[in-house]
């Protein structure tokens, strides 16, 4: 016997001691109070456990529900079967009528087929009942239709909520007696219909594998200039670079990226789950009232599999709990979603922050030449691999020959002075400043043989804290101007054996 039912009973003979009737508990209607102002007639609601385990609706062991239909308090729904079940055990699946078109939730809407079907009551709280309104009959929280595959139609009602909250009351068309049930056997039937549909707005890859992205660009109306992000192929092979991310930032300055602060700008559309369906098959009227017509922020991301998807953002707004979100659709998409703030980086997201701090990022055994002067000194480095038709998978300082200013210099001396550069961290973009006339404090100039290509960093004295960067004549990024003092103090050190300093 089932613990619950064994509580019942114990509690209902108990009741039927003290009270000789064998209530399971008793309500004081309206009527129930004197003028004087004491209580009596007290009206029985519900017998001990007289009716527990009736089934209220069924079609016998085998019935399969072809359709329910359910109507309450928010509207209309059916629930169609699509599959049906299988002689090796497998269940049938339901779709929800006219909303095919949708993610729904297979799991969820099955419940309106499953939860109604064999639905067995706790007890019986009154037979023959002549007024049902007492119980919420009147007015039905939900009014269920059940549809066997024999052509056998089951309707029923759900009533008001028991005053223990432990029970919600049914009856079934075609009799007066009302029966109380499990609450949680019947909670579907008083969802809205948006309750049965995924809030996943961009599924993750099936095979469960990142999705491929090739390009990201963010449009957004507090900012100037686009951010697009692409796939940088550089950074394909062992030795591609010091960077930590595979793709890199085009506008609105290049730079690369860290992991950290881009993955979820870049990939976060995929698996992106709201907190709520703001409206099921959108019209023009809906997208505009949300915002998504002239949206405030343009997701786009392009696949290398050649798909695209694009996400529309309305400006944050506050809900009634006061959490900060904002309405989402697809681009051509017909439903439109409520997405945390906090789950939507691309509304607030600014170029320092996806950005790696790191100026210099090449592996140090793929430049071949680098030049560093400033201070009155230059220095200039050749670096070739020892054996160049056997270079190790992971080489290191002494596999490569490494000249300063035509004479041969140590190659771990260099690998340590390049560390130092590699270790070189901006504070800030300086987009758009003018680059200073006259020279340069210090440059670094470097050829990177697996990217082909040469790169300039040009340092200018801005400010009493700070210098002025100039990546290949265009101001970027402003450092600490004790970094630019102790790499020209490394370069004097070059001829010597002092050891390098490395903090600023």
């Amino acid at each position: 016997m089932k613990k619950q039912a064994k509580g019942i009973i114990a509690l209902s003979a108990v009741l039927a001691a003290l009270l000789g009737g064998g209530y399971a508990y008793m309500k004081l209607t309206p009527d129930d109070t004197d003028k004087g102002g004491s209580s009596s007639n007290l009206e029985l609601l519900a017998t001990t456990a007289d009716g527990e385990g009736t089934v209220l609706v069924s079609d016998g062991d085998e019935g399969v529900v072809k359709k329910a239909a359910v109507t309450n308090k928010s509207g209309k729904m059916t629930a169609l079967i699509k599959t049906a079940p299988t002689a090796e055990g497998e269940s049938a699946v339901y779709t929800l009528e006219g909303y095919s078109d949708l993610d729904i939730d297979e799991a969820m809407v099955s419940t309106l087929a499953n939860n109604g079907n064999g639905l067995t009551a706790k007890s019986v709280v009154a037979r023959g009942c002549e007024d049902t309104s007492k119980y919420g009959f009147d007015d039905p929280h939900a009014t269920v239709e059940i549809t066997y595959e024999s052509g056998k139609v089951v309707k029923f009602f759900l009533g008001d909520t028991a005053p223990s909250k432990e029970s919600i009351y049914v009856m079934v068309d075609g009799s007066n007696d009302v029966y109380a049930v499990e609450p949680s056997n019947v909670a579907s039937y008083t969802r809205e219909l948006k309750d049965f549909i995924k809030t996943t707005v961009l599924a993750k890859p099936e095979d469960g594998s990142e999705p491929d992205v090739e390009r990201v660009e963010i449009e957004r109306s507090d900012m100037d200039t686009n951010i697009l992000i692409e796939y940088d192929k550089d950074s394909e092979g062992a030795h591609s670079g010091g960077t930590s991310s595979s793709f890199k930032m085009i506008t609105p300055t290049e730079s690369y990226l860290t992991v950290e602060g881009s993955t979820t700008v870049i990939t976060g559309m995929f698996g992106l789950n709201a907190s709520e369906i703001y409206v099921l098959h959108c019209t023009e009227e809906d997208i505009k009232n949300a915002g998504l017509s002239e949206p405030f922020c343009r997701v786009s991301v392009e696949c290398k599999d050649g798909s695209s998807h694009v996400l529309l953002l309305s400006e944050v707004f506050a809900d009634n709990s006061g959490t900060k979100c904002c309405y989402g659709m697809l681009e051509g998409g017909n439903v439109i979603y409520i997405i945390p703030e906090g789950k939507a980086p691309w509304l607030s997201v600014q170029p320092i922050d996806i950005a790696t701090r790191m100026l210099i990022t090449s592996y140090v055994w793929n430049i071949t030449d680098m030049t560093v002067s400033g201070g009155g000194e230059k220095a200039e480095f050749v670096i070739k691999p020892s054996d160049p038709e056997n270079i190790p998978e992971n080489p290191k300082s002494e596999d490569f020959k490494v000249t300063l200013n035509g004479s041969e210099f140590d190659s771990e001396r260099y690998r340590k002075l390049y560390a130092f550069i590699n270790s070189s961290n901006a504070e800030e973009f300086a987009l758009g400043v003018p680059v200073p006339e006259g020279e340069p404090q210090a440059t670094i100039k470097y050829y990177d043989s697996y990217r082909g290509k040469t790169e300039t960093y040009d340092f200018y004295d801005d400010s009493v804290m700070r210098s002025l960067i100039v990546v290949d004549g265009e101001s970027k990024y402003y450092c600490t101007k004790s970094f630019v003092s102790v790499l020209l103090d490394n370069i004097r050190r070059l001829e010597s054996d002092e050891d390098f300093v490395t903090t600023w």
